[in-house]
């Protein structure tokens, strides 16, 4: 079995650390810089940066943090924010990152996937999904969780896995930052659907959580902030608890 990896975030605004509840109300947390350094040494598998308003400003990620944020990680970087053209994938992967996540960039331009994949691999291509329930569905938001697109959410990402993602990042609104357990229903339609890895993300509060999650059938990932940033949950008791539930882990 595939050991399940666990992934801090650091939604980055103007050059800090923020993190707030359904993609709203945020609140100052940290440096980026030393969060990746603590959470490098913490043993984490994986480390995602995201430039949160890169989109909605449409400008291009702050790239000096995010190269100061690579020189401290010796673990994959994940780099998402503005990115909408084979120009920003080179950006940023020059800056250290190992894989691009794509969101708004992909859903103005679904090609951008196939010529990204084409590129660079379908392993260095992340499509990230902002999906909230509206009514009986779920929807698609782009720029930052800002806009409703009104597309469905299951069709979008079958699109985009078709098209050479390599890695789907499923951020659930509707439990974002209230630490009630990740959004089961959603993810658990996803994983029927698809057979890329799955990177669960939006509402881990404990350590049951991530034992409910990777109950789951192809989520190969947890990915958290506020329960890692605040001290709630550390990533070496997270691991030693799945261990003893016979969930493999690195």
């Amino acid at each position: 079995m595939i050991a399940k990896r666990i992934i801090p975030c650091l939604d980055v605004k103007h050059g800090r650390v923020v993190k707030g509840v359904q993609f709203g109300d945020l609140k100052d947390v940290n440096d980026p810089v030393a969060l990746a350094k603590f959470y490098n040494d913490q043993g984490a598998d994986e480390l995602v940066f995201y430039d949160i308003t890169a989109s909605a400003e449409e400008r291009g990620i702050f790239t000096d943090i995010l190269t100061q944020v690579a020189s401290e990680v010796f673990i994959p970087l994940t780099v998402g924010g503005g990115i909408n053209r084979l120009a920003d994938f080179e950006r940023v992967l020059r800056c250290g990152a190992d894989k691009v996540s794509v969101n708004s960039g992909a859903l103005r331009q679904p090609e951008l996937i196939a010529k990204a994949a084409n590129r660079y691999g379908s392993q260095c291509v992340v499509l990230s999904v902002d999906v909230k329930r509206v009514g009986n569905q779920w929807h698609v938001f782009a720029k930052g969780g800002r806009e409703d697109t009104g597309l469905d959410a299951l069709a979008w990402i079958r699109q985009g896995v078709e098209l050479g993602c390599g890695e789907l990042v499923i951020n659930s609104m509707d439990t974002d930052g209230v630490k009630q357990g990740f959004d089961l229903p959603l993810l658990q339609a996803v994983s029927q659907m698809v057979e890329v890895p799955i990177v669960a993300s939006g509402g881990a509060g404990k350590v049951q959580d991530f034992i409910d999650l990777f109950a789951l059938p192809n989520i190969e990932a947890g990915l958290a902030a506020s329960i890692f940033h605040y001290g709630e949950v550390k990533i070496p008791d997270l691991k030693q608890a799945l261990r003893l539930k016979n969930i493999p882990v690195r």
